[in-house]
C-alpha cells in the first residue's frame, strides 16, 4: 500500500504551548481513520497540519508526495489533491450551491464554466442535493450545507478527505444525513481522515481509529480499540464520552 500521509516526529506550537509533540502517523491510500479526543488534544491542529493551514515547527510531514515541511511547498497543488471540510460550511452566502462548487473549479483547476457546471452537478448529485443546485445556503439546512461543503472539496477529485468535527454543529437527524454521505465516500475507497466525537460512527466506518491525548497518540489501532481501549488514559475518555452522551 502506498502512503498518503506520512508524519515524522512532527511537533507544533503555539507561543509557549506544545500542541503536538513527535507525531508519528502514516494513512495508506484507501484508509479510512478516525481520530478522537478531548478538546485540547490537538488533533484538529493535527488535521490543519495536514493542509498546510498550520505550518509545524519540526519533524517530516509528507502528504499526497507534498513536502509539507517544506519552505517552498506549493499551497496550490497541495490543495488539488486535499479536500477538507469544517464544522462551518464556509460557504458564500450570495452564491447558489452550484455556485459554491463550482467556485473551486474555477479559480483552482482553471476550467470553463461549462465543465466547472457539469462537475458541480455530478458531485451535488452524488451527495444527494439533485433538487437544490440553485438554492442559497440560507434555503438549505445544516445537513444540507455540510453536504454542499463536502461537495466543494470532491469536486476537485482530491486524493485524500479531510473532515474536521463536520457534524457537532448539527442535531441527530442531520448528523445522520452527512454520516452517510461519508460512509458512502468510504465504501469507494476515498481515503479519509475524520476528527470526529461520533464513536459509533468510528466503530463501524473507520480502518483504523487514533486516540490523541495531551498532543500525542496515545492509541493507534482497529475500530475494536473502542470496545478494550488498551490504556487507561483511553478507558477515561470513552467513559466520558458515554456519560456526556
Amino acid at each position: 500500500m502506498s502512503a498518503i500521509v506520512n508524519m515524522k516526529g512532527v511537533r507544533k506550537s503555539f507561543g509557549a504551548l506544545e500542541v503536538l509533540k513527535d507525531l508519528n502517523l502514516t494513512v495508506n491510500k484507501g484508509e479510512v481513520v478516525a481520530i478522537v479526543g478531548q478538546s485540547g488534544s490537538g488533533k484538529s491542529t493535527a488535521l490543519r497540519c495536514l493542509d498546510r493551514l498550520e505550518t509545524i515547527q519540526g519533524g517530516e510531514l509528507w502528504v499526497c508526495d507534498h513536502a509539507l515541511h517544506a519552505a517552498d511547498v506549493d499551497k496550490a497543488r497541495l490543495r488539488r489533491d486535499v479536500g477538507i471540510v469544517f464544522q462551518s460550511y464556509n460557504l458564500f452566502p450570495h452564491m447558489t450551491a452550484l455556485e459554491n462548487v463550482m467556485l473551486a473549479l474555477r479559480l483552482v483547476k482553471k476550467l470553463s464554466r461549462k465543465e466547472s457546471q457539469d462537475i458541480s452537478c455530478q458531485v451535488l448529485s452524488r451527495v444527494g442535493l439533485a433538487e437544490k443546485f440553485h438554492m442559497y445556503p440560507e434555503q438549505l439546512s445544516g445537513g444540507q450545507q455540510q453536504r454542499v461543503a463536502i461537495a466543494r472539496g470532491l469536486a476537485l477529485q482530491p486524493k485524500l478527505m479531510l473532515f474536521d468535527e463536520v457534524t457537532s454543529a448539527l442535531d441527530p437527524q442531520l448528523t445522520g444525513e452527512v454520516l452517510r454521505v461519508i460512509e458512502g465516500l468510504a465504501s469507494e475507497g476515498m481515503t479519509m481522515i475524520l476528527v470526529t466525537h461520533e464513536m459509533d460512527f468510528a466503530h463501524d466506518v473507520a480502518d483504523r481509529v487514533v486516540f490523541m491525548h495531551e498532543g500525542q497518540i496515545n492509541v493507534d489501532g482497529p475500530p475494536s480499540v473502542l470496545d478494550t481501549p488498551p490504556t487507561r488514559e483511553f478507558a477515561n475518555f470513552l467513559q466520558k464520552s458515554a456519560t456526556v452522551q
